[in-house]
């Protein structure tokens, strides 16, 4: 039977089994509530994860966002490697300054960008 289709904020199935691929930092921006929010005004899935951290979805990409000791937050998850991107767009559209990262099922580099 086939699984079905994603709700929208749900991870495809493509993408659950893959290990973190992308990891990132939202510079100076050290409270995760308000980042959550901006993920969820654009359709993006919200939930709390812990005491301060966030966990945010679609049907390509699945993050946690967790404030670091620093200014910072601390972005991870999992993503489509094709839709690197797009993710970096939608951080640029929200006017944050961050660095991104993807990396492949070896943990190599693949891809790098900062905004």
């Amino acid at each position: 039977m086939a699984e079905p289709e994603p709700e929208p904020g749900d991870l495809a199935p493509q993408w659950r089994d893959l290990s973190t691929n992308v990891y990132g930092i939202l510079h100076a921006h050290g409270d995760a509530a308000p980042m959550a929010e901006r993920f969820e005004r654009q359709g993006w899935s919200s939930r709390s994860s812990s005491w301060y951290g966030y966990e945010v979805g679609t049907t390509w990409c699945e993050l946690d966002l967790d404030p670091a000791d620093s200014p910072d937050v601390l972005l991870n998850g999992v993503m489509d490697p094709s839709r690197f991107t797009d993710l970096a767009a939608l951080l640029d559209r929200f006017g944050l300054s961050y660095t991104l990262e993807l990396y492949d099922e070896e943990g190599d580099l693949l891809r790098e960008t900062r905004g």
